[in-house]
């Protein structure tokens, strides 16, 4: 027989949005009851478990102690297992429900979300799928910490102890302007770009990869500008400020500036960019997150 524990799943509810809402008093919001019942909770939470679970900054809100980020990874986990224990009690025939929480690279998104975000509700309509969309290092603590239960990313930027699936494989493309001498060439070599001002798409771990690509030519780039913003390198290079080098390809070749741009397959040898589905390594996954994966394994691959 199992030992019995001290805690309860509401407790641990509580510590997971005082955690995440950053002190007592949100918390409380956030749940709808007294400030007082969740700092009872928390409270005698670390007791029970015998940790001090956050420190209490007047002013500053609750901080997570190591014991407590820990706890918090598992009480996440817990939680959504009991969530599936109780959906399968009320019986499986009515189909999946209950929440998805998806991470998505954030120049990715408006390139796979409308699609998987359509079928998901079609094929498993009881499903809520929640969406977080940031860059690489975001996208690391939020599966670290259980915020996520899996990412749609680039393989980039990803540290140990995360589990990667690979789903495609993109090559790279450069981006010059429909007028430019070149456009109508289909497919150039890097090396004919590599003198003209760049224009990067300045994202932590992306720079690096695609200003190697440039570098990887004999030719230091010279960034004329740069820009977080996908569209913005777009309109840029649209109006004549240099050409860039992308991955992913909307549907049309006009810009926000109203201006169009051409694309241009590389012939030299260069890394494609893995487009992964990322997760915590030894962590269960539910069968709703799993339902999900599968379908942007279908759509993606």
């Amino acid at each position: 027989m199992a030992e019995a524990v001290g805690f309860t799943l509401a407790q641990l509810r509580y510590f997971v949005v005082a955690a995440e809402a950053g002190s007592m008093t949100a918390a409380a919001e956030r749940l709808l009851i007294a400030q007082s019942a969740v700092s009872t909770a928390v409270s005698n939470l670390e007791h029970q478990l015998g940790v001090q679970l956050f420190i209490r900054r007047k002013g500053k809100g609750l901080v997570a102690t190591p014991a407590g980020e820990r706890l918090l990874l598992q009480a996440r986990e817990l939680l959504t297992h009991a969530a599936d224990v109780a959906a399968e009690a009320r019986g499986g025939e009515s189909g999946l429900s209950g929440p998805v929480r998806l991470g998505c690279f954030v120049t990715l998104a408006p390139f796979v979300l409308p699609g998987l975000l359509a079928a998901s509700a079609e094929r498993h309509p009881q499903l809520q799928v929640d969406v977080l969309e940031g860059e690489a290092d975001e996208l690391d603590r939020a599966l670290r910490t259980g915020r996520i239960d899996f990412a749609l990313t680039y393989d980039l930027g990803l540290g140990p102890g995360i589990a990667r699936e690979t789903i495609a494989s993109l090559p790279a493309h450069a981006l010059v302007p429909a007028d430019h001498p070149l456009a109508s060439r289909g497919a150039i070599d890097l090396a004919e770009l590599a003198h003209e001002p760049f224009v990067l798409l300045d994202l932590p771990h992306s720079r690096d990869y695609f200003f190697a690509l440039v570098t990887a030519t004999g030719v230091t780039p010279v960034v004329r500008h740069r820009s977080h913003n996908y569209e913005a390198v777009r309109s840029l290079v649209a109006l004549g400020h240099g050409f860039s080098v992308l991955h992913q390809r909307p549907a049309t070749d006009h810009t926000y500036s109203g201006a169009r741009v051409a694309v241009l397959a590389l012939t030299n040898e260069h890394p494609p960019l893995d487009l992964v589905l990322a997760r915590m390594d030894g962590v269960r996954q539910t069968a709703r997150a799993a339902a999900v994966m599968d379908l942007a394994h279908e759509l993606l691959s």
